[in-house]
């Protein structure tokens, strides 16, 4: 009751405060002026044509903003030593454990059931700082600048990420910061930027011994002091990481991958994506939409496709265009962004894609992962299985006795049986070369072939038995699997030097006439 009797006592002194800063300033806009039309002085007439200002509004505004500007701080202080505590009781639980699985088995069978060390929050409070400041934490820092569309208009910008984790990488605490524009100037800055608000974070936890990560090399050497900073700039900047290192006990940099610092990359990331976005009012209500970098288009943030790894962000549309140009091109997609080596995820692809599109990709990277060599297809039009020679192998000893010395082999998808020297549906009680005698074997998928290869004269590679022709050039030959041989007899090249006597190339083949008038292209 006294707190609450106080608490009316200070409400009413504030409110009279407020009233007498109310009159003062109303007295203050209403001074004299001037050749007053009404000849009198020092007496403005607010009841004209005029709206009158209305200064209450304006400063009770004022209040409500400093009065949530000091709720905030409150809130953030509060959270803060909630974290801590919480950290704490982490180091505590951690180290108890520790204790427990040093126990001998004798002892721990008679008295596991007495073992305890309970958490107390009041002395956990107390000396939260000398335990959380003898623990090893990890800080790991990504500064990131990208050229992006606002609008119609291309800009720079950046941002940060930060991480906390303890010694065995349980995340603590994450935060993203966007960086000004004099702090997006270039890529070392920018990490520096990062490794600054860090190393700010892990002195808010009062941290004591700390590492923080960077993927940056040349950053990595400025830190260290291995490269003097050539750029005021950055040069200030070291010397603002070298001033937060000496407030640890212990703080030295470490330097990582790429792929090991991804989660503070796509914070970075997400930092860059907020300020390239901007509302707009829809029929369904309010939207976000951000502008595509290829197509120039504003698209609404539910139709912008983020690459995994490099976290760039396209439209459906242009990414769709660019993934189909991949395939029908015989290759895998990678990111659309100059330089960007990041590969597109098939599972994500789905989202844009037609299914039939994304079983091709699927089938293109497993072709991509198998060597030429190891490859085997299932026969039967049907199916037409890619799988890997050993896999295959392995998969039919289970069902058939004697695969190895007689070639046959079942397929892991469709399940039927199949000759995998001639490439046909299993032919029982036959062996191969009898079978190759046979009208069956002729008019078979890879009996045809043979048969158009000889009279094509194409060559084919003994190591991937794929069909080579030859249309001009010389008799050497590199097969797309890396095996040479000559073209001639099919004998093999090594250090590129022939182990043939056949003539290395033919006139015909070298020097080709120029038609008078040739094709359009």
């Amino acid at each position: 009751m006294a707190a609450k009797t106080l608490a009316q006592d200070h409400d009413l002194a504030f409110n009279l405060q407020m009233q007498e800063a109310l009159a003062v300033s109303k007295a203050a806009h209403t001074s004299s002026v001037p050749n007053s039309p009404t000849g009198d002085a020092g007496i403005v007439d607010f009841t004209g044509e005029e709206e009158e200002f209305d200064f209450t509004s304006l400063i009770l505004q004022d209040i409500a903003r400093v009065d949530q500007e000091r709720r905030d701080r409150e809130f953030g202080e509060q959270e803060m030593k909630r974290l801590k505590v919480d950290l704490d009781r982490r180091i505590h639980d951690q180290k108890f454990a520790k204790e427990l699985m040093n126990v001998p088995e004798g002892d721990w069978s008679k008295h596991g059931d007495n073992y305890q060390k309970p958490y107390s929050l009041s002395a956990g409070s107390s000396s939260s700082s000398s335990a959380i400041g003898n623990e090893s934490f990890r800080v790991y820092c990504k500064g990131l600048v990208s050229e992006e569309m606002i609008g119609d208009t291309r800009a720079m910008v950046g941002g940060v990420g930060v991480a906390i984790c303890d010694s065995t990488d349980n995340l603590i605490w994450e935060v993203k910061k966007v960086l000004g524009a004099e702090e997006c100037k270039s890529p070392e800055i920018a990490e520096l930027e990062a490794i600054v608000h860090g190393l700010d974070e892990a002195l808010t936890f009062d941290l004591g011994r700390v590492t923080f990560f960077v993927d940056h090399f040349k950053v990595f050497q400025y830190v260290t002091g291995k490269v003097e900073a050539r750029q005021s700039a950055v040069a200030t900047l070291v010397n603002q990481v070298a001033v937060l290192q000496k407030k640890f006990s212990y703080c030295q940099p470490s330097l990582l991958t790429r792929n090991d610092v991804k989660f503070v990359f796509k914070l970075a990331r997400d930092a860059i994506v907020s300020q390239i976005k901007w509302p707009e009012e829809t029929s369904d209500g309010k939207t976000f939409k951000e502008t595509c970098v290829i197509c120039y288009e504003g698209i609404t943030v539910d139709k912008i496709f983020s690459i995994d790894g490099c976290f760039h962000r396209f439209c459906f549309s242009c990414m769709k265009q660019h993934v189909e140009v991949k395939l029908l091109g015989g290759q895998t997609a990678s990111c659309p962004s100059d330089g960007c080596k990041s590969e597109v995820k098939i599972e994500r692809c789905a989202t844009f894609l037609d299914p039939k599109l994304v079983n091709v990709m699927i089938q293109r990277k497993k072709e991509g992962s198998i060597g030429v060599s190891d490859k085997v297809y299932c026969p039967y039009p049907k199916c037409s299985e890619l799988m890997v020679k050993a896999e295959v192998l392995e998969y039919t000893k289970q069902f058939f006795i004697g695969a190895d010395q007689s070639g046959a082999r079942k397929c892991m998808k469709c399940g039927l049986l199949f000759c995998t020297h001639c490439k046909v549906p299993w032919h029982h009680n036959v062996t191969c070369n009898e079978f190759r005698k046979t009208k069956g074997y002729q008019n078979a998928g890879d009996g045809m072939l043979k048969s158009l290869a000889q009279s094509k004269r194409w060559r084919q590679c003994i190591k991937c038995n794929n069909m080579v022709e030859l249309v001009w050039g010389c008799y050497h030959i590199t097969c797309r699997c890396g095996y040479e041989f000559c073209y001639t007899c099919g004998a093999e090249w090594k250090n590129k030097k022939a182990t043939c006597l056949c003539p290395i190339w033919d006139e015909r083949n070298i020097i080709r006439e120029r038609n008078a008038n040739p094709p359009r292209r």
